[in-house]
């Protein structure tokens, strides 16, 4: 292997590992913000997403280059194709997470105490351990601490949906109390962004696992 070629793979590595950091940084403080209401906090979640997509242009112009100019094969070839498929999902996971911030602005207040603690917040605590370890997945070269990595992705996202169809049947049973039916569908529908960032740390993970470890594209253990 080429060592200019390996360093760009290795630049590509560590562009991803900070994407992911920046939206595990903006769900933290999502975290912090549902918790307490704070609207201050949710808006600065934002600066953790900014440029997010001309980022994820720039690595898949790279990949691209890198396709052309080496011509990967076998391993490499895997990881290359997981790399330009991880960069579609970070950039899904920043949109999800963008609107999740701005749902929660607008409606944090009308959640009550029970829902927020209950559900909605070890909810987002689920994503955020998805996402921490996807960051993980992403840092390490060793397969056994890959696989490990990924399991522990499965068990946070397999709470996520759990905990947000909890969330769902008790909305849904204020549903005769809430006078504005359509502000009651604006409230699941920013809940659950939660769940779908999840997904998206799940996608990633998926990507990683068979870049690192191999198998089925797709397939999950």
């Amino acid at each position: 292997m080429l060592k200019t070629y390996s360093n760009q793979l290795d630049d590509i590595n560590e562009k991803i590992a900070t994407i992911a950091e920046n939206i595990l940084e903006a769900n933290m403080a999502i975290l912090t913000g549902l918790q307490e209401c704070d609207k201050d906090i949710l808006s600065k979640a934002k600066e953790s997403l900014k440029n997010m997509s001309s980022k994820t242009i720039e690595l898949d112009n790279t990949i691209v280059k890198i396709l052309a100019l080496y011509s990967p094969e076998a391993r490499d070839l895997r990881l290359i194709v997981s790399f330009f498929k991880i960069t579609n999902e970070l950039l899904r996971a920043s949109s999800n997470t963008r609107s999740f911030i701005s749902g929660l602005s607008n409606y944090c207040k009308e959640l009550d105490e029970t829902t927020v603690k209950e559900f909605a917040v070890p909810m987002q605590k689920s994503t955020v351990e998805c996402l921490t370890a996807v960051v993980n997945m992403i840092k390490t070269t060793c397969t056994d601490e890959t696989q490990e990595l990924f399991n522990k992705v499965l068990i946070s996202e397999s709470k996520t949906d759990d905990l947000y169809e909890l969330l769902q049947d008790n909305i849904f049973k204020q549903a005769p109390n809430i006078e504005d039916f359509g502000k009651f569908t604006k409230i699941l529908s920013a809940l659950r962004k939660s769940e779908k960032i999840a997904d998206r740390a799940l996608d990633v993970g998926s990507l990683l696992l068979f870049a690192r470890i191999g198998g089925e594209l797709g397939f999950v253990e």
